[in-house]
């Protein structure tokens, strides 16, 4: 069998220095938010709060942090890092069903109204994307082909095909 290939990974990077990683969780604990950017997110935010940094602190960081990840930042993600305040974002290949950095909204480019007073707009940041892109689409299709074996097991037989 070979090895499982993790396809959506992401890392933060901070002064040329990795200070946070992430993989796409969706499946295997069955949470929708679980994308590998969230994952990266909430280990720095972990790592910040332990330390004690404020909310103006955090941002600060933010401010100061690149995102590479294998896939274009779905909407959620992309309009999460705005919020955030990443600075900027670099991916593999486009993500044509749900893309939040060009592919369907460019969220990246503008920033968001917050819906209350309780969240502070977002904020434009830089992308650049297909970085690599045929080699992403690659681990992708490597990574479907093995079968996902953190995908629940189906309730019913497949059906077969003819």
């Amino acid at each position: 069998m070979p090895p499982i290939v993790f396809v959506a990974r992401c890392v933060i990077v901070e002064d040329d220095k990795v200070i946070a990683s992430g993989r796409n969780r969706t499946t295997q604990t069955r949470n929708a938010t679980r994308h590998a950017e969230m994952e990266a997110v909430d280990v720095l935010l972990g790592q910040w709060q332990k330390h004690g940094l404020s909310m103006s602190e955090v941002a600060e960081k933010f401010s100061n942090c690149s995102l590479y990840v294998t896939c274009e930042p779905c909407i959620m993600c992309a309009s999460a890092l705005s919020i955030l305040g990443i600075k900027e974002v670099f991916y593999g290949c486009s993500n044509d069903k749900f893309g939040g950095c060009g592919s369907i909204l460019s969220l990246h480019l503008s920033n968001t109204t917050p819906l209350n007073n309780e969240v502070s707009p977002g904020k434009c940041f830089k992308c650049t994307g297909c970085i690599m892109a045929s080699e992403a689409v690659l681990l992708f299709r490597t990574f479907y082909e093995q079968g996902n074996p953190n995908a629940p097991k189906p309730h019913r037989p497949l059906a077969r095909q003819a």
